[in-house]
């Protein structure tokens, strides 16, 4: 009776676990059904496109001066290049704006030459022959240094006065000024977001007019070109920051910046 007992309890548990094993073995199996056909590319689709603007006031301004000078010597020129930075850097500091904002994007030393012409002599020819002058030569007079600053604003109503402060100085010229967003991936997902609405509202409309419906995005693409801000071009060279009268603090408006973004999608229908 022992035996039967347990023969019979072995034959239970090894049908139970039968059980569990078919059970589990058909679930995996009804789950690959789902993806049965997904591999295929849809063979009915349409393909639409949308465009969305979005608008932001910038509040970064960026801008750039240079300072160059000549000397006899490299060190010469370097130590007058040095003075007049070291000043255009101490009046940007003080104008609120942060060393991780102000980088130097170009130094440059190199050599400077005169062209020299040579003196022709009185006669014109001796014994019938002509006398040519001789050529001139390059001389090399001294050593030009040149060094630019870039600095980011981001306090936008200091840019009028800070720009009036360098201008003071003896500077060779303030340029470039350009207004951004400083977090423009922002602006740009609100673009995107109101390109992909727009292709998705045409996508409904020309299925309704169609009479069919929408299945899939089988493929998105985006081009994202944006629209930048234009610099302007704010010039002050020595020659004006040397003279006697006060530099007035220009205005300097932001307005808006406008990003653009352009989507194509392309939907499979039934």
């Amino acid at each position: 009776m022992n035996l039967q007992k347990r023969a019979w309890q072995t034959g239970i548990i090894v049908g139970i676990l039968l059980i569990v094993y078919l059970a589990v073995l058909s679930i995996g199996q009804l789950k690959l059904i789902a993806y049965i056909g997904s591999g295929i590319p849809a063979s009915n689709t349409i393909s639409v496109t949308g465009t969305g603007d979005a608008y932001a006031v910038p509040d970064v301004a960026t801008f750039s001066f240079t300072v160059n000078e000549n000397a006899k010597t490299v060190s010469l020129a370097q130590s007058q290049a040095t003075d007049k930075i070291n000043s255009a850097l101490k009046a940007v500091r003080d104008g609120g704006v942060a060393d991780k904002d102000i980088q130097t994007t170009s130094y440059n030393i190199s050599p400077h030459y005169d062209y020299q012409n040579a003196i022709c002599p009185a006669i014109a020819s001796v014994n019938g022959t002509p006398v040519y002058c001789p050529p001139g030569k390059q001389t090399l007079t001294g050593y030009d240094v040149s060094q630019t600053i870039t600095v980011k604003i981001r306090n936008l109503d200091k840019a009028g006065d800070l720009f009036a402060s360098i201008g003071s100085l003896k500077v060779d010229n303030i340029n470039g000024l350009t207004f951004s967003v400083d977090n423009p991936d922002t602006i740009q997902g609100q673009a995107r977001s109101l390109a992909i609405s727009n292709a998705k509202a045409k996508a409904d409309t020309l299925a309704s007019q169609l009479g069919v419906s929408l299945v899939r995005v089988v493929s998105f693409t985006e081009d994202s070109g944006g629209s930048y801000p234009r610099p302007i071009m704010y010039a002050m060279t020595g020659a004006v920051a040397s003279s006697d009268k006060a530099v007035i603090a220009p205005e300097v408006p932001t307005g808006q910046q406008k990003v653009s973004d352009n989507v194509s999608i392309t939907y499979e229908i039934q």
